[in-house]
């Protein structure tokens, strides 16, 4: 500082240091040599006094100012003028709240630019201690500067008042507690800001998307302090240029319909999209990280879908034992032993397969769940299928002469079930050969969240697969309700209408409902919907089957059947 003052043709009387700011045993020695500081200072014809300090340097300057009073000093203060520093701020220690401050009445400082941040000075005399139980520092200043305790015993031996929390900062004095934005709040914020967005440039500019297997959560890429400070010296020196774009870039984007994704203040008249990944906090002046989203076995809605596929498959291989148990029962024999196992074992990989909806997308998941699905539900509607054709054709093969005795064998079923299966199957490989499913990442559908899913890698041949189910549904309800009025005892054409009315109910609803939802909400329609569907199938055709071999076995035996018919 010196060259400069010579440089500018700048003359000065003296140079002196003041004592520094310490809490030493020698505080005799200390105030001594303070005293002689005072009298040259004081005794010098000079008067303007340029002091050059710190923070700190105030608590100094106003100890130093009362030597006088603590020692026996000839010499009085005669009128300076001060000029300030800008690093220099109005800091007091609190025994000091009282003393005079005249001294800084006529006062010059230099200042560092800045402005009143929104809501700042309103956040401060609104603060209280009810939210800030856990801060320890905030309680010795809410004591120091209001004058009060929290505890009892310091009130009751030494005086005072017994804190509430409730005290204002607003009610303090200037000189205590100043709730405008200062140079030195004004600089934090702008630190803080700098580096905010210097740790963001280097996230944004080298961030992969990739998610852990356990919670799906991201992996934050360890960044060099190095990095962080160059990036700190770029915003900053741009934060310099234009000091006054962050008091006026949340105004900005406020009255300007800047919604849903923004930030960044790469200038004044323009409000930034947040990066892809990210998305605009309440306020729209922060990008946050988007969290990662699927259908988890750790949430609620996935532990209920695998409980209900879990009960619903142990309850089809319950009544599958029932079946081969009594296998040998006019009942079971009336309807196709080999069509009922094989219906019932695709009903229990049904229930099954909606286990491959839950859980983080992987790649072996996605390329089997759609296919399983497809082709086991091909399975079980071609066996309804086929057991409604067998049982027309049994009937017109009972008139006297008809041709179709030749066709009322096991073949024609196996036939239908595997000619069906194969169609199936088919469109699956075309489907796996072309466009396979693959795990990937949904940014867009919603704000908040990433959602990692299956991408069907084509939506046509997955509707060309609803759709063959969907066909083959229709004419298995259309061949069953032609069938309902046959006189049988064990026709099970009445049940098989039922169950395919339920069965096509629900995936007709299937289609707006998926269309309509997003995120993990998809996977749990579709999961819901193969349950529904197949508990549809095992409700309607095998309960009424079980209520009569296990609580009415007198209906079934051959007596009863001839005498039905008859």
């Amino acid at each position: 500082m010196v060259p400069m003052l010579s440089q500018n043709g700048i003359c000065f009387d003296f140079i002196a240091t003041m004592p520094p700011t310490t809490f030493s045993s020698e505080i005799e020695k200390l105030i001594a040599e303070g005293a002689e500081t005072y009298k040259a200072i004081m005794g010098s014809t000079a008067k303007v006094l340029v002091l050059h300090g710190e923070i700190q340097t105030m608590i100094v300057l106003r100890w130093f100012l009362r030597l006088p009073d603590l020692e026996d000093i000839s010499v009085k203060e005669n009128g300076k003028i001060w000029i300030l520093t800008a690093q220099m701020d109005f800091t007091s220690l609190p025994f000091q709240r009282n003393w005079d401050i005249s001294f800084v009445h006529g006062a010059l400082s230099f200042a560092v630019h800045s402005v009143e941040l929104l809501g700042f000075q309103k956040f401060l005399q609104e603060k209280n201690l009810t939210s800030e139980k856990e801060d320890g520092f905030i309680r010795q200043f809410w004591q120091q500067a209001f004058l009060c305790s929290f505890s009892n015993y310091t009130v009751d031996k030494k005086g005072g008042e017994i804190c509430t929390g409730e005290e204002k900062l607003k009610d303090l004095p200037g000189s205590v507690f100043e709730t405008i934005t200062t140079t030195h709040s004004y600089s934090i914020y702008n630190g803080v800001y700098a580096v905010v967005y210097a740790l963001q440039a280097i996230w944004s500019s080298s961030f992969k998307y990739r998610a852990t297997i356990h919670g799906g959560q991201w992996n934050l890429l360890d960044q060099e302090w190095w990095q962080v400070q160059a990036e700190c010296l770029t915003v900053w020196l741009q934060l310099s240029s234009t000091l006054k774009i962050l008091a006026h870039y949340n105004e900005f984007c406020r009255e300007h319909a800047c919604t849903k994704r923004l930030l960044s203040f790469s200038d004044l008249n323009e409000c930034s999209q947040c990066p892809e990944g990210q998305y605009p906090d309440k306020d729209q002046n922060l990008c946050l990280r988007k969290d990662i989203s699927f259908l988890s076995y750790e949430e609620p809605l996935g532990i209920s879908l695998a409980t209900l596929a879990l009960s619903f498959s142990f309850l089809t291989a319950l009544v599958l034992g029932i079946f081969i148990k009594h296998q040998d029962s006019p009942l079971v024999k009336a309807n196709n032993r080999n069509l009922t196992y094989t219906l019932l074992i695709s009903l229990l990989l049904s229930f099954l397969s909606a286990l491959l909806f839950i859980g983080q997308p992987e790649k072996v998941t996605c390329l089997l769940r759609q296919m399983a699905f497809g082709i086991i539900f091909s399975v079980a509607v071609s066996c309804v299928l086929a057991k409604t054709v067998i049982v027309i054709l049994a009937f017109m093969a009972t008139k006297p002469g008809s041709e179709m005795r030749r066709w009322v064998r096991k073949e024609l079923s196996s036939s239908i079930v595997i000619a069906c299966s194969l169609i199936q199957a088919t469109i699956c490989t075309v489907w796996l050969a072309t466009f396979p499913p693959f795990p990937d990442f949904d940014m867009h559908s919603m704000t908040e969240k990433i959602v990692l899913e299956c991408n069907e890698g084509t939506v046509v041949m997955f509707y060309c697969v609803l759709s063959f189910l969907g066909f083959l549904a229709s004419i298995s309800f259309s061949v069953a309700f032609v069938a309902r009025q046959l006189p049988d005892s064990f026709n099970e054409a009445k049940f098989i209408t039922f169950s395919m009315l339920v069965f096509c109910s629900v995936w007709v609803s299937f289609v707006p409902t998926y269309l309509s939802t997003k995120g993990k909400s998809m996977v749990a329609v579709e999961i819901f919907s193969i349950l529904a569907s197949s508990a549809g199938l095992l409700g309607c055709i095998f309960f009424p089957k079980c209520y009569i071999i296990l609580l009415r076995p007198e209906l079934n035996t051959k007596g009863q059947l001839i005498k039905r018919n008859n």
